[in-house]
């Protein structure tokens, strides 16, 4: 195991109704709050009167902003930087999924750094002031943001979709409400799971040794995750599933499951290609993504792989190593099916004569030295070919 410090000042409150608790949640903590959110959702739920009862009910002060989209813009982020500094608010409350968050986590950073909100992505320039606190209600369990020190924003300017993490970047408060969660359409479910799935892969699938506990931590997860969206598949009423998937999710990124761990992300990374061109649902371009990206990679590494399709996926194990991760990755590939989720690019909707080289190029020119890391390294040419897999 590795050395690691770890740093999580989010209060999580998790239940039915405690969204209408928010007022006094943040009674005493702002002055005044920009509320962010995205489509009409929470004003056709009811979830949008009930924040701003409640904030009412606190004495809390609050500009709005939405209309934030999935994969959210630089545009959206730069219009919420300015409206908080010409309005003075000194916090953001993000009402939506991971979407929202992100964007609310990029505005807060934005209005305290002194420079290009955009360098701080690109790598060009490092955070100058602490970002403004955000606090979040969660309304689609998925990208984890809610207890995450991570956002990701798009630049269709420049197609680009990068990625940010600094730990002050942890919400202060995050409201999960399994309630919320009942009339999300079903593909919305399947991408949410995709996308939690995936970053413990991100975690899970290292070359460090001695990880026995957080092996076991990622294992359990994983099932669960698996499990209740397959309940879900065929009961989308079922609160309790939901309270499962959604606390799996926020476990799934807050990093308690990569402690003392290498870390890959080199499935995000060529995914954040497809969404950043493509503009596809990002746990749609994991589903394509990841069966591929194993099937080039698990020779590096047979033991963590055949553990997985052992410990997750249910194969029984052999000394025939091949065989059984082989059939971990048939299973991964079924269960996708399973939810709806997308196989090959063609299902995503992208071209056949999509330029794979150009987003190789792309993923690869966010890591040191254009190399991909995990179990196994991937140079550029490489990074191709797991797209080209994917046609």
């Amino acid at each position: 195991m590795n050395h690691f410090s770890y740093y999580n000042p989010t209060r999580y409150v998790f239940g039915h109704g405690e969204y209408q608790n928010v007022g006094k949640l943040l009674h005493g903590r702002t002055k005044k709050l920009l509320l962010h959110y995205g489509g009409g959702s929470i004003k056709r739920s009811g979830l949008y009167n009930a924040v701003v009862n409640a904030l009412n009910d606190a004495g809390i002060a609050f500009i709005e902003l939405g209309g934030v989209k999935p994969n959210p813009c630089l545009e959206t982020v730069r219009t919420g930087i300015a409206l908080c500094r010409e309005e003075q608010a000194d916090c953001i409350l993000a009402v939506g999924g991971g979407s929202v968050i992100d964007s609310a986590k990029a505005i807060a950073m934005g209005c305290a750094h002194q420079g290009d909100v955009w360098k701080l992505f690109t790598g060009e320039e490092q955070l100058s002031a602490p970002p403004l606190p955000v606090a979040t209600i969660l309304t689609l369990p998925a990208a984890g943001s809610e207890n995450s020190p991570n956002t990701v924003i798009s630049n269709p300017a420049t197609n680009r979709k990068l990625g940010y993490g600094h730990e002050l970047l942890r919400p202060m408060l995050s409201i999960v409400c399994p309630e919320l969660f009942l009339t999300l359409p079903q593909e919305q479910m399947a991408y949410g799971a995709c996308d939690m799935l995936c970053h413990i892969f991100e975690r899970y699938f290292t070359n460090t040794p001695g990880t026995e506990l957080t092996d076991a931590l990622c294992e359990a997860t994983m099932r669960t995750i698996m499990q209740q969206a397959s309940i879900l598949r065929q009961e989308p009423g079922n609160e309790a599933a939901w309270a499962q998937l959604a606390l799996s999710g926020t476990i799934a990124h807050n990093n308690i499951l990569g402690l003392g761990r290498e870390q890959s992300w080199t499935c995000h990374a060529l995914e954040h290609e497809l969404s950043a061109v493509y503009d596809v649902p990002h746990g749609a371009g994991l589903a394509v993504i990841v069966p591929a990206y194993f099937d080039a990679v698990w020779r590096a590494n047979p033991g963590i792989f055949a553990q997985w399709a052992v410990n997750v996926m249910g194969v029984s194990a052999s000394r025939d190593t091949e065989r059984v991760v082989q059939e971990g990755i048939r299973r991964l590939r079924a269960w996708y099916r399973e939810l709806g989720l997308p196989q090959t690019l063609q299902e995503l909707g992208i071209p056949a004569e999509a330029d794979v080289a150009a987003m190789a190029a792309g993923a690869c020119s966010v890591r040191a030295g254009g190399i991909l890391p995990g179990v196994k390294a991937l140079n550029q040419a490489e990074a191709q070919a797991v797209f080209e897999a994917c046609r």
